[in-house]
């Protein structure tokens, strides 16, 4: 992670990176996996994304390091909130029509650990048993005060269902609310333009019909 760190920093286009873990399981846990890691990066274009991607020494070498890799491909739709005062994300204004990813990203705030992790373990069991979603994981920059979530919906609906079905994660997002759980927040939306590997031997994007980068 440290010496990614200094390949992002001398890199030529990359307008905005975060190297991430993840939590046990799915990722919605405290307990981190040293086993799967991210890497988040914007670029001012699709074209500049996919040569970085397949090209840059940095990400060459995770690959070398790794028994398998993933990359999805996006555009972002709308975006509101910031990530460590700043806003990462370009939004287009178009809503896709098809699939969709959704990603949120908090600071918690210290005298609220407990009570935000103490809720997700409800919210991990609640998307895992929704049939709707296609792709999920929790990743984040420090352990336990960070919280990024990243999920793949077949369409808006299907996403909106979710989070507004009064059920854990609805219950805890109304906590937050009431409670100020949060000292930074960023909710966006992406449109799909199509992903590069796999993850757990094939990709989930593999039943929707989108392009492959």
């Amino acid at each position: 992670m440290g010496v990614a760190r200094l390949d992002f920093m001398r890199m030529k286009d990359v307008r905005f990176w975060k190297l991430c873990g993840s939590g046990s399981g799915e990722g919605f846990t405290p307990k981190p996996n040293t086993a799967v890691w991210a890497i988040l990066a914007t670029w001012p274009d699709a074209d500049t994304a996919r040569e970085k991607v397949g090209t840059a020494a940095v990400y060459q070498r995770w690959r070398h390091h790794a028994a398998e890799d993933w990359t999805v491909f996006l555009s972002t739709a709308s975006a509101r909130g910031k990530w460590a005062g700043q806003q990462p994300f370009a939004p287009s204004g178009d809503t896709p029509d098809g699939p969709l990813a959704a990603l949120t990203r908090a600071t918690i705030r210290p005298q609220k650990l407990l009570k935000f992790w103490g809720r997700e373990s409800d919210i991990s069991c609640a998307i895992a048993q929704d049939p709707n979603v296609i792709f999920k994981i929790g990743i984040g920059e420090v352990p336990w005060l960070h919280q990024v979530t990243f999920s793949i919906w077949p369409n808006a609906r299907a996403m909106a269902n979710f989070a507004r079905h009064d059920g854990p994660h609805a219950r805890a997002i109304r906590a937050v609310r009431d409670g100020g759980w949060f000292r930074e927040e960023l909710y966006a939306r992406f449109a799909l333009l199509g992903d590069y590997g796999t993850w757990g031997g094939e990709s989930p994007l593999k039943d929707l019909k989108r392009p492959v980068l």
